[in-house]
């Protein structure tokens, strides 16, 4: 279940470590386990990367979910099970569908700087052992409004429509207030109702419906709501997600999406089979990166 109380919630992040890079962790966490669809979320940057601190994730696998990248700053190089191989840049998002299985491998490229979101979308019962697909966008919906800067990442939002393709109700708009902006401005968003919603800041500060929200901490809003009033800064920048509320009860373990504890084993045990032994997750990914290892399964799950 997602945050049981009917008032919004100011929560804290957690460190964590992605591919030799801190990260900002929002969700899942014990208090939230989940907004809508979107079942992680990290938050990395804004920071700059020099030597053996660049980010170099070696091929992992997936299941049950979509992988979620939207670069600010930096470029990563990715490569999958499939035979993709894809550099993301600035403005651009990366979706991967795991579905029934695929690997990937994720390695900074170019700039030092580097900023951006990564996020999981748990797929629906009933498609969640899809075919694995990869999809790039280079472009996505922009528009302002009182001098916020917006991007629609997915759904539809202030009459732009994200031609990113999801399989549940949901939204993702960045908002930016460039650091140059006059002084600062407040916007009220219209909301849908029947959505869940959080606001995670990523530079800045701002004041959303009177509550002030630093960077790396994340404002839950759980549905009813038809409007939003948020108040930035220059250099304000905010990502909002939300979604109609994910009813079904998901188990989020490791790089794993699943329903039950016998679903992830199996999954664990088909990616140490490898290739050889199991063809779930194709083809080995072309990265010169040594694949992760899982860590090991014991107690139950907790689902969420």
């Amino acid at each position: 279940m997602s945050a049981p109380s009917s008032a919004p919630e100011l929560l804290s992040t957690r460190l964590a470590d992605v591919g030799g890079i801190p990260v900002h962790r929002a969700v899942p966490q014990r208090a939230l386990r989940k907004v809508g669809a979107w079942c992680f979320l990290d938050h990395l940057g804004p920071s700059v990367q020099h030597g053996d601190r660049s980010m170099q994730v070696g091929p992992h696998p997936h299941i049950g979910l979509q992988t979620f990248t939207w670069m600010i700053e930096g470029e990563v190089l990715h490569r999958d099970s499939l035979g993709s191989e894809q550099v993301i840049r600035p403005g651009q998002i990366n979706l991967m569908t795991a579905g029934r299985g695929i690997a990937h491998s994720e390695e900074s490229l170019g700039s030092p700087r580097m900023h951006a979101a990564q996020l999981w979308i748990a797929l629906p019962g009933d498609q969640r052992t899809m075919a694995p697909r990869f999809q790039h966008y280079p472009d996505v919906p922009r528009c302002t409004q009182d001098g916020l800067e917006i991007c629609v990442l997915a759904g539809e939002a202030l009459g732009q429509v994200s031609s990113v393709q999801v399989h549940s109700p949901l939204v993702a708009l960045d908002l930016n207030l460039r650091a140059d902006a006059p002084g600062p401005v407040t916007t009220e968003l219209a909301l849908r109702a029947d959505f869940e919603y959080a606001v995670l800041g990523l530079t800045g500060e701002v004041v959303v419906d009177g509550q002030a929200v630093a960077p790396d901490e994340l404002l839950f809003l759980p549905a009813g709501r038809a409007t939003l009033e948020l108040r930035c800064t220059p250099g304000t920048r905010l990502l909002l997600v939300g979604g109609a509320p994910m009813n079904e009860e998901v188990l989020v373990w490791w790089n794993f999406v699943g329903r039950t504890q016998e679903e992830i084993a199996q999954a664990l045990a088909d990616w140490q089979a490898g290739p050889e032994g199991s063809e779930r997750f194709g083809a080995r990914v072309a990265s010169p990166l040594a694949p992760l290892v899982a860590p090991a399964l014991e107690g139950r799950l907790r689902g969420g």
